[in-house]
């Protein structure tokens, strides 16, 4: 029996690449029964990697059970629909248009079951643009993160898909506000636009820029926070490793003083005093730790109240100490490869769905999802060998073997 704040509740997700997956993911480390429908040839994300699943694929689908069907076909919509009668939320990311011709819209789900919580995460919310697809880096560009993010001279998308997540988690607060309403048509039927997470998430640059132009009287763009504050950064030290260091205030730079040697300078004892001098005390923040092996420079940092971290490669990050301590992190098996996965840090409030559930093959859950709607095992045969359904083989390799050192082309 599964535990946490959503247990008991079924979520059917139609969720391709990020977005729908990852709220589907946290609703599903919270405790719910997530059932992900997809189509024969599987979501985009099962395919990305040497034909075969992504990182984004192995994080955010664990746990999850796969329900494979032809969405065009009838027998496929007959199973969607005895599943939505039964189901209590239902999250998807396809586009309007997609949504309408395989009839997964909110109209169409709430005549089947008029107390269900849908919610569809979309490229834009009401407006002009509200029919048109759009990606993470698409709101990226549309709200202004993309215009400073310039690593060789040209607008470039983050790492990242930020605003994938962020979409996924507004999601799952608008559903969790849902349960607790009076379950009106009018809270059940959710959207949520990339475009709208952007410039929400964007609001503290966008108002910075307005107050920054008022002030100076002009038009202003306002860079991140870390380039207008000097110190504040990555930097190398002697050995060759990175340090970020915080350098937000003015204490911030006495104590960083402390740990550096440096003799106190009046003349850069403010913040305006250090942004007038910028080239000058990016020069002596990084001569100071170009002087210092990392482990050397971290204790003086300790000691003195630094706020500062190692820049880490990927490789590294679930080494820590930090991030093994507690239960932060969980291992798991996937078609014969091992896995570690940081977990949802929320304690208590998540279900017992960590670190052992591997995220599910392709229709790896068709069979017995379909018997638990009240499919004979006859009428199951006969909708998979139809191709309405597909079961999973667990015998398929998923991923193409790398080719030796040498070997013939």
């Amino acid at each position: 029996m599964k535990t946490g704040v959503l247990a008991g509740k079924t979520v059917v997700e139609l969720g391709s690449m990020i977005a729908a997956p990852y709220g589907a993911h946290l609703l599903n480390q919270l405790g719910a029964d997530v059932i992900k429908i997809e189509p024969p040839a599987g979501e985009t994300t099962r395919k990305l990697v040497r034909g075969g699943p992504s990182g984004s694929y192995l994080a955010f689908n664990r746990g999850k059970r796969s329900l494979c069907l032809d969405m065009t076909s009838e027998d496929g919509k007959d199973a969607f629909r005895k599943l939505i009668a039964s189901a209590d939320i239902v999250l998807q990311n396809l586009s309007p248009s997609a949504a309408r011709k395989l009839g997964v819209t909110f109209k169409d789900c709430n005549a089947i079951n008029p107390d269900i919580i849908f919610c569809h995460i979309k490229g834009y919310g009401a407006g002009p643009l509200e029919e048109q697809v759009a990606s993470n880096p698409i709101a990226e560009a549309a709200t202004g993160v993309m215009y400073y993010n310039r690593p060789d001279g040209r607008p470039a998308r983050l790492g990242p898909s930020y605003h994938d997540q962020f979409a996924g988690c507004y999601a799952v607060m608008a559903i969790l506000a849902a349960l607790q309403s009076d379950r009106s048509e009018e809270r059940r039927n959710i959207e949520i636009g990339l475009y709208e997470t952007g410039l929400h998430i964007a609001a503290r640059d966008l108002l910075g820029v307005q107050l920054k132009s008022q002030l100076l009287g002009r038009p202003e763009q306002e860079p991140s926070a870390e380039f207008s504050i000097p110190g504040y950064g990555a930097y190398e030290t002697q050995d060759g490793r990175w340090i970020y260091l915080v350098m937000l205030t003015d204490d911030h730079w006495r104590k960083f003083e402390t740990a550096a040697g440096l003799s106190p300078d009046p003349e850069l004892a403010t913040l305006r005093q250090r942004r007038a001098r910028r080239p000058d005390v990016e020069r002596i923040v990084s001569q100071a730790v170009a002087g210092f092996g990392f482990e050397a420079l971290t204790e003086r940092l300790d000691a003195a109240g630094v706020g500062y971290t190692e820049v880490l490669p990927l490789d590294r990050v679930l080494d820590t100490p930090q991030a093994q301590a507690g239960e932060k992190v969980s291992g798991f098996d996937f078609a014969g490869y091992e896995f570690q996965t940081p977990e949802l840090p929320l304690g208590p409030l998540l279900g017992d769905v960590a670190g052992s559930l591997p995220p599910p093959l392709l229709g790896e859950h068709s069979t017995q999802i379909m018997q638990e709607l009240g499919f004979s095992d006859d009428r199951i045969a006969e909708i998979i060998n139809q191709g309405a359904a597909v079961q999973s083989d667990p015998e398929v390799a998923l991923w193409a073997k790398p080719r030796k050192a040498g070997a013939a082309s």
